[in-house]
């Protein structure tokens, strides 16, 4: 928004250069590149003080979709949304309950859908947040093939589409999907193929993966950062639900599964996983598990105990987890049908519905006839935060490369609050024209904001900045005050 003169109370980042560095400075640098950086984990991070990485909780928003067709119900569920071109596509399991998660909680006039076999179900927005279900005409249901009906019989537990963005992708896979079955009674992970992703195939007899229990969602795709396909599913560990991942060149031979490893944290059931590739960070693996209490039974006529919510995590090679923040961040609130047992379900999908807002989605009222999916709202890029309260506080980071001329910030401030900015060199000297005292003060709240120096480097230009730094060690500094920084990115 505004940066003005300099002011008494700030935020800072810093940037600083000095003579050519040594060859070990040079190998102990990371190199980020234009690459979007989040501040999900510590790994840009030397040091806090007076700061912490802040989780921001997403805001409820509509209920987007009820499951109350004949061929859904109470059981529905295990969605998953992505992004298509100028359309969103919604995959989800159709399933009816036996009777409510808590008779106590049953309201008059109310009727479950009756009991039927499972089924995989699809929808369609415009926008991510009006969805509708489409007529497909392509399984019958009671007789009618009125329905959104997309696949029955093995798989239609757990299925789980992707659109293939492999560049070597045949245009008759171009959308895959998998789906758990079993093979001899043993449980397996099975492949689904299909040119349009409405009419779908299996891609061949043998499962794909069987070294997992695959009884929950699970989920895979394309990683275009590892160019490889990346796997991640449930199994169980010392009686812990948890989740593997498994990777494959081609979607056929996959690796076996190694399991995620979420450092000396607490065994919690994770029992989904929700992973994604960050539309905006594709180098980073976002997840929204679904985190399970069996224990736990909050209403005494339960005749299943349990309570769930959803937990984020993130992870920057698919199985060593950074798990510091282990507070909720999907609560189940103040509905009381939000608090038995298997509910609170997250999808698996992050999408943009907004030039400064992405959507989450999260399944609410699992075993009540009211079993809907709810649309949550986060600014863009704003799972977590480098936070300061108004006495201030500051971060520096570890020495990287960075290519690009301009520094953009995504940040939010009170009206108090501000951030500065201080360029330094790999041993934390500032660079000449850019220490904190010539920093312009910023403050406001943008998704994208281009860093202005008013008093330069000789070397730089209003037009190009921070060019002559580009391909050096540089560290940043960041000192805030009553400010929020949610990520950063040279271009």
């Amino acid at each position: 928004m505004n940066a003005g003169p300099i002011a008494a109370c700030f935020v800072s980042v810093a940037l600083a250069v000095v003579a050519e560095p040594s060859p070990k400075v040079k190998a102990e640098s990371m190199d980020i590149g234009s690459r979007l950086e989040l501040f999900v984990d510590g790994h840009l991070i030397e040091s806090l003080k007076g700061t912490r990485l802040k989780l921001h909780p997403p805001r409820p928003a509509e209920r987007v979709l009820f499951f109350n067709r004949e061929w859904e119900g109470g059981n529905s569920g295990y969605v998953t949304v992505f992004q298509d071109g100028d359309r969103y596509r919604m995959y989800y399991r159709g399933a009816s309950s036996k009777g409510y998660a808590v008779p106590s909680l049953a309201r008059p006039g109310e009727t479950p859908v009756p009991e039927h076999p499972q089924v995989a179900c699809y929808a369609e927005s415009p926008d991510g947040v009006a969805w509708n279900r489409p007529s497909l005409g392509l399984f019958e249901f009671n007789g009618s093939t009125d329905n959104n009906i997309v696949w029955t019989g093995s798989g239609g537990h757990n299925f789980s589409p992707f659109k293939d963005t492999n560049p070597d992708a045949p245009p008759e896979q171009l959308y895959k999907a998998v789906g758990s079955g079993t093979v001899s009674g043993k449980p397996v992970l099975l492949g689904y193929v299909s040119p349009d992703g409405i009419r779908w195939k299996r891609l061949r007899e043998e499962p794909l993966l069987s070294d997992g229990k695959f009884d929950s969602l699970n989920v895979a795709f394309w990683d275009s950062v590892r160019s490889r396909y990346a796997a991640f599913y449930r199994d169980f560990r010392h009686g812990v639900r948890t989740i593997k991942h498994a990777t494959s060149p081609n979607f056929l031979d996959w690796t076996s599964g190694q399991w995620g490893d979420f450092g000396d944290t607490p065994p919690e059931h994770l029992y989904t996983n929700g992973t994604v590739a960050y539309f905006r960070a594709p180098h980073l693996f976002l997840a929204l598990p679904r985190r399970f209490l069996p224990w736990r039974q909050l209403y005494p006529d339960a005749p299943v105990p349990g309570a769930s919510d959803g937990v984020f995590m993130s992870s920057r090679d698919g199985v060593h987890w950074d798990r510091r923040f282990l507070e909720s961040f999907i609560r189940p609130g103040r509905d009381p049908r939000n608090w038995p047992q298997r509910t609170n379900t997250p999808a698996r999908g992050i999408v943009p519905t907004a030039a400064d807002e992405i959507s989450l989605y999260v399944e609410r009222h699992r075993s009540s006839p009211t079993n809907h999916l709810q649309r949550l709202v986060l600014r863009t890029d704003g799972f977590v935060s480098v936070h300061a309260g108004y006495s201030g506080g500051e971060m520096i980071t570890r020495p990287f490369v960075f290519h690009g001329a301009n520094l953009v910030l995504n940040f939010s401030t009170s009206a108090a609050g501000s951030i500065r900015i201080e360029i330094q060199d790999a041993h934390g000297r500032p660079c000449p024209g850019f220490s904190v005292e010539e920093s312009p003060l910023i403050w406001g709240d943008e998704i994208e904001h281009v860093v202005r120096w008013e008093r330069t480097h000789p070397k730089a230009t209003s037009e190009k900045p921070l060019a002559h730094l580009a391909g050096k060690p540089v560290r940043l500094r960041l000192v805030l005050k009553d400010a929020d920084l949610y990520s950063l990115r040279f271009r």
